[in-house]
């Protein structure tokens, strides 16, 4: 059957089912498939040169190796430095621990604040790093209890979802986001204007997720608690300094519009936090040799398959074809639809794997539309909705921490009814929060393009 009349996008559309389904079935590790897309790219001869001709295999080879090496994925690997520097010397730990105390004993207070500092945590040291460290600190709460206890399960499942929901809280806080940025930073949407959004629907959200847990999970109120007792400890110069230079990057990616004259990106500012880090012995080869690279070749393989749809001309086709159907209706209505098809893809997929396949056609959908906000409101929408798949335990790192936590007679807290029964109603409370007060303020901060202009995602 001839689905398109460009031989090059039609190698192209294999190219990218053989990758989709590979992805889904997870056949192979995820990671792997990532790395399978610049070999495939190259032997399916998808790139072509500026005229339109298919690019030689020698140059398709340097092109789509050297797209893979972006700003995006230097700011993945500063993020991973900023929350092994802060989780290594104490003082995620210790900023959370007092935050804990202040909750007091009543259970329901206790779990707001757990989902609070998971919340938080995830911010800046990723939602990957963040449940781990939270369900740390937890174990003295946790650890008297049996899996069959209703506070021990909201409490570990209240963990798991606010650490989802923190997954679109800051440009860092997880791999899609920072994907995610790649392609709203055309646009003129910087650190600033993504808190202003992200922010307020990640709050709300994670709100309503401790009200289901509150309602859903019967008698955990009468639980009796110890109170928390916070870490006491002062902090040494090295720990003062780590503070600066972690604030000190912050602010740099958010004035970063400000500064590009001198950075170039900001990816180069991520360049900064890696080498006072590491230059200073604070961290070490042995830090550096946990990161987690499988996700550093997931974000470089999603990179190779957006630099292919593009330049084969199939990510114009496809989005050509779905505007026809389309164009009468509203961004507010192009959003939900996208946003339910990122919904299913993070719950079943992955979160990463979502915003990988689906925030390229989104952006050329919006480019496509005759209203300016359409397409940074739609990219950034359906960014911010790849975190908040939450339905199986397989969705999200958060989650599969969440499932292998057990208590001390080894029996799982949750089980996979557990997650459906509270995580596909929080996904969708989550959904609900972004399409209505997150699209809100999308309207009245993002600026737009005007139609017609050629927008760059290249780093």
């Amino acid at each position: 059957i001839k689905t398109f009349n460009d031989p090059v996008e039609s190698r192209c559309m294999a190219l990218v089912e053989c990758v989709a389904f590979l992805w889904a079935s997870e056949a192979i590790p995820l990671h792997v498939t990532a790395l399978l897309v610049p070999l495939l790219t190259v032997l399916f001869k998808v790139l072509k040169n500026d005229d339109g001709s298919v690019m030689g295999a020698a140059s398709a080879s340097s092109k789509i190796l050297a797209a893979m090496w972006s700003s995006t994925i230097m700011i993945l690997l500063a993020g991973f430095t900023l929350g092994a520097v802060l989780s290594e010397y104490d003082i995620a730990k210790v900023l959370a621990s007092w935050l804990l105390a202040m909750a007091g004993t009543k259970p329901r207070y206790v779990l707001l604040m757990a989902m609070g500092v998971v919340f938080f945590l995830s911010m800046w040291i990723s939602n990957v790093a963040s449940p781990v460290l939270t369900y740390s600190l937890l174990s003295p709460l946790l650890d008297p209890l049996s899996e069959s206890s209703p506070f021990a399960k909201a409490l570990v499942m209240g963990v798991a979802l606010s650490a989802d929901i923190g997954g679109m809280a800051s440009p860092i806080s997880s791999p899609q986001n920072i994907i995610s940025m790649q392609y709203l930073k055309p646009y003129g949407i910087g650190w600033g204007q993504f808190f202003a959004v992200a922010l307020p629907s990640g709050v709300l959200a994670m709100l309503f997720s401790w009200g289901l847990m509150c309602l859903t999970f019967k008698g955990f109120n009468k639980t009796k608690l110890e109170k928390f007792i916070p870490i006491r400890t002062r902090f040494t110069i090295k720990q003062y300094y780590i503070i600066f230079v972690t604030i000190g990057t912050i602010i740099l990616w958010c004035v970063e519009g400000q500064i590009e004259g001198a950075f170039g990106s900001s990816g180069q500012i991520a360049v900064l936090p890696m080498v006072l880090f590491f230059g200073t012995g604070l961290l070490t080869t042995t830090h550096l040799n946990t990161f987690p690279w499988s996700i550093v070749i997931l974000a470089m393989g999603g990179i190779a398959l957006g630099e292919a749809v593009s330049s084969s001309g199939l990510l114009v086709t496809i989005a050509t074809a779905l505007q026809k159907k389309i164009e009468n209706d509203g961004v507010f209505a192009i959003l939900c639809i996208f946003g339910i098809l990122m919904l299913v893809v993070g719950t079943f997929v992955s979160h990463t794997v979502s915003a990988i396949i689906i925030i390229p056609l989104v952006q050329q959908v919006g480019d496509s539309l005759d209203n300016p906000k359409a397409a940074p409101t739609l990219v950034f929408g359906c960014a911010l909705l790849a975190s908040c798949g939450m339905g199986l335990a397989s969705s999200g790192f958060p989650n599969v921490t969440a499932i292998s936590m057990v208590d001390k007679k080894g029996d799982r807290y949750l089980t996979v009814n557990t997650f459906i029964s509270r995580g596909i109603p929080a996904s969708i409370l989550a959904f609900l929060c972004v399409i209505t007060l997150g699209y809100g303020i999308m309207i009245s901060v993002l600026k737009g393009v005007p139609p017609g202009t050629v927008v760059d995602t290249g780093s």
